[in-house]
């Protein structure tokens, strides 16, 4: 997943890194300086449209007050880390037709006052 995201702007990449990209996907040597460049994070508004990103902005629109109401409950005054962070996907085949499985792995952050 990081690799993906950093292939798509989100991540600087080391120098060994970018060189590995760029051997793989046969791409030439000066893709790999761009891909070492302190991305400029965030989304294209246009992007939000699109029906995949879009189905996790309406699934957190749902159930992100819930979530954060559950992580309080275990974990207390505090939230879970976007930089810390990891995140999954997998297929879980099922009779109705497969499932996407998507794990979000987050460090948890206590607020200090």
């Amino acid at each position: 997943m990081w690799t993906t995201a950093a292939l798509l702007g989100q991540h600087p990449m080391t120098p060994e890194q970018a060189e590995k990209a760029c051997e793989v996907l046969g791409l030439d040597e000066t893709v790999a300086e761009s891909l070492q460049l302190q991305p400029s994070r965030g989304t294209d508004p246009a992007l939000m449209a699109d029906p995949t990103i879009y189905r996790f902005t309406e699934a957190l629109s749902v159930y992100g007050p819930a979530l954060k109401e559950l992580i309080h409950e275990e974990f207390g005054d505090g939230i879970m880390s976007a930089i810390n962070f990891r995140v999954d996907i997998s297929r879980r085949p099922d009779p109705d037709g497969d499932r996407v499985v998507v794990t979000l792995d987050g460090k948890f952050l206590d607020y200090r006052w």
